[in-house]
């Protein structure tokens, strides 16, 4: 008697679903750096009204914010190209490999975001999103 039980398997490119979703926490965190256990009046962090307090930053503070906005914006379309790619049988070798691409690539526009290189970063922007498009694709027959 052959019972296979078959189970699903998490991906690479689940798992940079993943990474992805981490992203605008890291952000946030850089955000935040060296203020979190500061009293508000002395310019640290204040959590009883964490939007004011972000929008008062200027200069890294406030383009990690920003990249945290867009690492929140990216992932809807990043999520959906991946679960498309696998449901329309994508070899998954190709999708591991972009989806890992497309990761590396917004961990490379944060850090050109909170470095303030606005033309590198919007290189990358571009990079990424053309990425996702391919991600979105490659199962396409």
């Amino acid at each position: 008697m052959n019972t296979s039980l078959q189970v699903a398997r998490f991906t690479v490119a689940y798992w940079c679903v993943l990474v992805a979703a981490l992203l605008p926490i890291v952000c946030a965190w850089i955000a935040k750096s060296g203020t979190l256990g500061k009293p508000p009046a002395q310019g640290g962090y204040d959590n009883s009204d964490p939007r004011s307090w972000l929008a008062r930053q200027g200069d890294w503070r406030a383009r990690a914010n920003a990249a945290q906005a867009n690492s929140f914006e990216s992932l809807p379309f990043f999520i959906g190209a991946v679960i498309i790619a696998h449901q329309l049988g994508a070899r998954q070798t190709w999708l591991d490999l972009l989806a890992m691409l497309f990761v590396m690539l917004r961990m490379f526009y944060i850090m050109m975001y909170v470095s303030n290189m606005p033309t590198a970063r919007s290189a990358v922007w571009a990079g990424a999103f053309m990425v996702n498009v391919a991600i979105l694709f490659v199962g396409y027959r």
